[in-house]
């Protein structure tokens, strides 16, 4: 145990044959599955060839993340890695990474036998060691990870290895059940174990941290034909060693699957396309468990093995909170007011800038970049959320931050009528000038949503027209200030002096700002911004970061592009959930190898819900829906729906006329909307 430094039928062949021929038109690369969908919703990758892989995951809970990397070496060996994060528990001085961390091998786990045989569970790459190596035969995840194995080739028992975070504990378990396979009695034993770590007082936040790993169910065990047995290894912190709690396997491991399956109910896709409907059903769990429960209240956090108990104005007041007023979550949505919460105590009578991090339980801040526009993220994340969620009694609580924030930004408008802020979200990677598009993006998308949640608050006349005409002012400077022609595409630049795409260029489609749709949809798809993972952050660089491509997506379908926009969403879905790093979407690359950071989760189910269904917060209890329905679907669900203060199901459907059928399904109730194709229907539940 060591100290880790704080750092994926037939029915479908018609449509995949059409989308395929689509994609290649659009010059996508080919793609080989490593992964499979499975009928109860997991995907499960066969390790039967392919051979060495790497990959890495995330899971979470409420007081722990885990984090394993595992590698399948060419004789089917296993090497995994177990890094556990315990975001509330802390070191000094606080700060973003100040959570404490632990990294646990293979050869740091008790010895197991098999007929007086030790199992041989560490294989570093290319070396077979002992007489009875662990061989990977499949491996399948959808909120545990479950890898199927055997004791090398003696026939003798089968193996199912599990890990999985406790939902609510700072506490993860790892769990070998053998199944004598054999015709004879097998005799299976592991060592009793108990290791423990302490941190150093004068460094420990509140008191001493101990860190244990430790055995539960060994000993001996003998099986009969056809029997089987449970062993498990616990990680987790205390800060009461000498008073642990007795760990329940199978009572953590029911209340994960529950979790799972909570998460995995409301909010449902149903769609021609099973890795659509597959790879939103797995970014709900990614978007959803990595909630912590701290001393502030519930703190969304990302993850990475960096990003725990704080919060981002862009990660969780822009991307994660308005997801949760559609999402049915209970967790999700106290995360998301107790986000707005925490960010409105630092407004002030100044003026001065709301911090973009709030981290270590909400005990300090990071500043580190200045401004970013956070002040119109929050903004624009609020008033979504307020509307969508539907309750008066939380809008109330917001309309002060929301009212704050804008006039932050009004405040910081120049001569030519555009924000200014020191940065943006990516906090100076990549330039950003002095006023750049994304946070005028933003702030003319908050604007509008201010307008329409003021109506609903009665707040007067007088405000929601100033924030309607100001919202018009901005949407003129944002044309003349940064539109443009980059590489002979008619789009926009993204900052002053930019001469070169950028992938933000996407936020005025998502945004609703559609002048430029043409050259900006071809710019985004166009060889220099688009790669094998999605958009590049900048024409020529090989970075990429999800979070541009999932609001291009988002944007694109907006802006009407469906078939196009479908083809290559498929593609990085099917990348994403079946490829080679799976099953969520990612953060970044080359920075953090990719992370599975948790708010880019709620971006992907972002595309559908405002892109492919076009729902757009109007009220309480309105919204408009403009569905972007592709040619070859005949129709698409997104069913119990938790928003507007009520639950729902929105069912479009292709009709014989070209027109466009819209039910909105409220218990016994319909509701019918007959469209053209492209037309907005104002629902009112």
């Amino acid at each position: 145990m060591k100290v880790f430094k704080p750092c994926f039928s037939l029915i479908l062949l018609s449509l995949f044959f059409c989308l395929a021929g689509y994609a290649q038109q659009q010059n996508l690369p080919v793609q080989n599955n490593r992964w499979a969908i499975q009928p109860n919703g997991s995907i499960l990758w066969k390790t039967d060839g392919r051979l060495p892989h790497a990959d890495h995951i995330e899971m979470s809970g409420e007081k722990v993340s885990l984090w394993v990397g595992y590698r399948i070496d060419s004789p089917g060996l296993a090497t995994i890695t177990r890094t556990l994060v315990f975001p509330t528990f802390r070191m000094l001085p606080d700060d973003t990474r100040s959570h404490i961390a632990y990294t646990f091998q293979d050869n740091e786990l008790p010895r197991i036998y098999i007929d007086n045989k030790v199992l041989t569970i560490n294989n570093p790459p290319g070396v077979v060691t002992g007489d009875m190596p662990l061989k990977v035969n499949s491996i399948s995840q959808h909120g545990i990870m479950l890898i199927s194995a055997q004791a090398g080739n003696t026939g003798l028992v089968d193996i199912e290895r599990s890990i999985f975070p406790s939902i609510d504990k700072p506490l993860a378990i790892e769990r070998f059940k053998f199944t004598n396979v054999s015709n004879k009695p097998v005799t299976v034993a592991m060592e009793k174990l108990r290791r423990d770590v302490t941190t150093n007082p004068l460094t420990s936040k509140t008191s001493p941290h101990t860190v244990i790993m430790l055995s539960v169910d060994d000993g001996s065990r003998i099986l009969q034909p056809g029997q089987s047995a449970r062993f498990s290894i616990c990680y987790l912190a205390t800060d009461h060693p000498g008073a642990l709690t007795p760990v329940d396997p199978d009572a953590e491991e029911k209340a994960r699957e529950n979790r799972v399956a909570e998460i995995s109910r409301p909010l449902q896709l149903e769609t021609p396309d099973s890795i659509l409907n597959t790879e939103f059903a797995f970014a709900k769990i990614r978007a959803t468990e990595s909630i912590f429960k701290t001393k502030s209240g519930y703190m969304h956090g990302p993850g990475g093995l960096s990003y725990y108990a704080a919060i981002w104005a862009n990660d969780q007041a822009e991307y994660i909170s308005p997801y949760f007023a559609f999402s049915g979550d209970s967790i999700g949505n106290l995360s998301a007011m107790n986000c707005y919460r925490l960010f409105a105590r630092y407004m002030n009578t100044q003026y001065k800038p709301i911090p973009s991090s709030i981290v270590a339980e909400g005990d300090t801040t990071w500043n580190g970049a200045g401004d970013r526009g956070d002040q119109a993220m929050i903004a624009y994340g609020a008033s979504r959320y307020a509307l969508t969620y539907g309750n008066i009694d939380s809008a109330k609580k917001l309309w002060p931050l929301i009212t704050w924030c804008l006039e932050y930004s009004r405040r910081h408008i120049n001569q030519q009528g555009v924000v200014t802020s020191d940065a943006d979200e990516l906090e100076g990677r990549f330039p950003a000038g002095k006023a750049n598009l994304s946070t005028n993006c933003l702030y003319y998308d908050a604007l509008i949503s201010a307008a329409l949640l003021g109506k609903q608050l009665h707040i007067g006349n007088k405000l929601t027209d100033q924030y309607n005409q100001q919202a018009s002012q901005l949407k003129a400077a944002i044309e003349q200030y940064f539109g443009a022609t980059i590489n002979g595409y008619n789009t926009y630049k993204y900052y002053e002096t930019n001469n070169t795409l950028r992938a933000w260029i996407c936020m005025p489609l998502a945004m609703g700002i559609f002048d430029r749709s043409k050259g900006t949809i071809d710019a985004l798809f166009s060889p220099q911004l688009w790669t094998a993972d999605g958009l590049a952050t900048e024409q020529g660089k090989d970075t990429f970061w999800d979070r541009s491509t999932l609001y291009a997506l988002r944007g694109v379908l907006q802006a009407g592009e469906t078939d196009k926009a479908i083809a290559f969403l498929r593609y990085y879905s099917r990348r994403r959930l079946l490829g080679e790093h799976v099953p969520y979407p990612v953060e970044a690359y080359p920075e953090g190898n990719q992370r599975h950071l948790s708010a880019e989760s709620g971006l992907y189910c972002r595309i559908f819900i405002e892109g492919l269904f076009g729902i757009r917060p109007t009220g309480f209890n309105t919204f408009n829906c403009t569905p972007r329905l592709p040619k070859d679907w005949n129709n698409m669900a997104l069913n119990n729906i938790h928003s507007f203060g009520t639950v729902f199901d929105l069912k479009i459907a292709k009709r014989s006329d070209g027109k466009i059928v819209v039910n909105v399904i409220k218990g016994e109730h319909k509701t019918t909307y007959i469209i053209r194709n492209g037309e907005t229907a104002s629902v009112k539940l």
